[in-house]
């Protein structure tokens, strides 16, 4: 973005990351990028093809916490700002002044469902809100530090702002991003810069990894930086926390919040502790994050998830874990079936991270007893998302339903196992062949695709000769790179009790199926190709 502000002049890049990693195909559903006033292409390549970045040209955004607040300290040695809360009255001049204000909602056939006796209470982000903490990069530090803006929260969020005041943003985020995202985004005007969704955060092809390079390249470029940013958490401390103390008078017996770059969770979770000491706090956490942070979670590391804007591969600075009391492991399925009930029971239309939280309170809310209250945000709304999980032929490909058989009629072979088609244990590959080997073996032996697998046999996902040819001749990949560049880990295994309605389903909307057979000492790989 290009400011103009008390005579400073300055580019701003916001790298967005909405939480989720492994799945996608990298490399197949790149976006072409325009190019930049610079002369850089937005969808150039590192020359630096290192591991990590260089130390030098990047601010790791997982480094310690240097704020200083401390629960039961007095107001005068608090380092945060108390502004008075204003509301706007009247026509509003313009968008930006709609920020705020967002409902509690109290919820009635789900709690009588699970049989809650608690009073359930949902701050539901409205589809015309903005990011509160747009609107302190808006009126705050960016107009006295021209040189340390505040950030936002929500790349959607400092796009409408963009679009309003007329200024210029590059946003990059993965290619696992929704496409309704990136189109919104689009609309307002942003310039896109997709990245590998299983790049590391810290290396140079990841969303902060482009960012910085762009940064370094740009002159006068500055990142808003989310991660790090104190502004993310004083935003919701000031703004979120208020009204939900507000419209609760001051009576809050439990929060549930899910976890993405934490200031959501530390600004709100702080004031609360300070006005209503006993609240319990629950953080949510997906299957696959790093978040929770301890041993038990190694495991789910290796693992991908579907849900977008919660859960990371590293903690962000501005998330203060001493404030979490309980903390709750969420799934793919469980979050988007509630997110489906929100919308279809209490007439809420959430995104994907609400159903995670919904799911968590549902579970941690049993313990509350009558008269006590239970707020849960829910912070995504389901416009970014109407091709996903609101769709039942999704849900199906990804295993969260189902596939019913067809209305006219059933095949006869429908309820027939997997293991009736005596499949033959297919060609793997290791993780470590490069891609030129790999291209030659699928060659020799006539295959489009293969399972690739680790050191111990298990199924890190797919490769295909197609997506290694074109990323090849886009020149996203050399020859001698390693084929862990241009892997597909989104595959959902079908096993041999699996009955073939299930695999004929998947096969009508996929080229392959990865069939996996687990035994108790070694394991072995089945594939069957339509």
């Amino acid at each position: 973005i290009n400011f103009n502000c008390n005579r400073h002049s300055f580019n701003l890049i916001l790298c967005v990351f909405f939480g989720v990693k492994n799945l996608d195909q990298d490399s197949s559903t790149g976006q072409t990028g325009s190019t930049l006033d610079s002369g850089v292409s937005s969808d150039r390549r590192l020359e630096n093809r290192g591991a990590v970045i260089n130390e030098e040209n990047w601010i790791r955004p997982d480094l310690p916490s240097r704020c200083t607040w401390r629960l039961g300290a007095p107001t005068s040695e608090s380092p945060h700002s108390h502004p008075p809360r204003t509301k706007a009255c009247g026509i509003l001049p313009n968008i930006l002044w709609k920020i705020g204000d967002t409902p509690l909602v109290r919820l009635n056939r789900i709690p009588k469902e699970y049989g809650l006796k608690c009073e359930i209470c949902n701050s539901v982000t409205r589809e015309e809100s903005v990011d509160g903490f747009g609107r302190w990069w808006m009126f705050g530090s960016l107009c006295t530090n021209p040189d340390k803006p505040s950030v936002v929260l929500a790349g959607i969020g400092l796009a409408l702002i963009a679009a309003v005041k007329g200024y210029r943003c590059i946003i990059t985020m993965p290619e696992k991003m929704s496409m309704e995202k990136a189109d919104v985004l689009r609309a307002l005007g942003a310039e896109i810069v997709r990245t590998p969704t299983s790049a590391c955060f810290d290396s140079p092809e990841s969303h902060l990894g482009v960012a910085w390079e762009l940064k370094n390249t740009i002159p006068n470029s500055h990142i808003l930086d989310q991660y790090r940013n104190p502004s993310n958490p004083l935003a919701h401390y000031d703004t979120t926390a208020e009204e939900i103390l507000e419209q609760c008078d001051g009576k809050v017996d439990m929060l549930v919040v899910g976890t993405g770059t934490g200031g959501t969770l530390t600004g709100v979770a702080r004031k609360l502790k300070e006005r209503c000491p006993s609240v319990k706090i629950v953080a949510v956490d997906p299957e696959g994050s790093v978040l929770l942070g301890s041993e038990e979670n190694d495991e789910n590391k290796k693992n991908s998830f579907e849900v977008e804007g919660i859960g990371y591969d590293f903690i962000p600075t501005v998330l203060d874990k001493s404030l979490v009391d309980m903390w709750y492991k969420s799934n793919d399925k469980e979050a988007f079936i509630m997110s489906r009930k929100l919308i279809r029971e209490e007439g809420l239309l959430c995104g994907g991270s609400s159903g995670s939280v919904m799911a968590a309170a549902v579970t941690m809310a049993q313990q509350l007893k009558e008269g006590q209250r239970c707020v849960v945000i829910l912070a995504d709304s389901v416009r970014n998302y109407m091709s996903k999980f609101l769709s039942d032929r999704w849900m199906c490909e990804k295993g969260f339903l189902t596939p019913e058989a067809p209305m006219d009629h059933q095949p006869w072979w429908w309820k027939r196992t997997v293991q009736c088609l005596h499949l033959s244990v297919p060609l793997t590959i290791s993780l470590s062949v490069t891609c030129q080997k790999t291209i030659e073996i699928l060659k020799e032996k006539t295959f489009d695709q293969a399972p690739v697998t680790d050191e111990s046999g298990g199924i890190l996902g797919s490769v295909t000769l197609g997506t290694l040819l074109s990323s090849l001749l886009s020149g996203k990949l050399i020859p001698s790179d390693p084929i862990c560049k241009v892997l597909c880990k989104n595959f959902r295994p079908v096993h041999l009790t699996d009955d073939l309605g299930k695999l004929s389903h998947i096969l009508k909307n996929e080229h392959f199926a990865l069939v996996v057979h687990d035994h108790t000492q070694s394991k072995r790989t089945e594939q069957l190709t339509e």
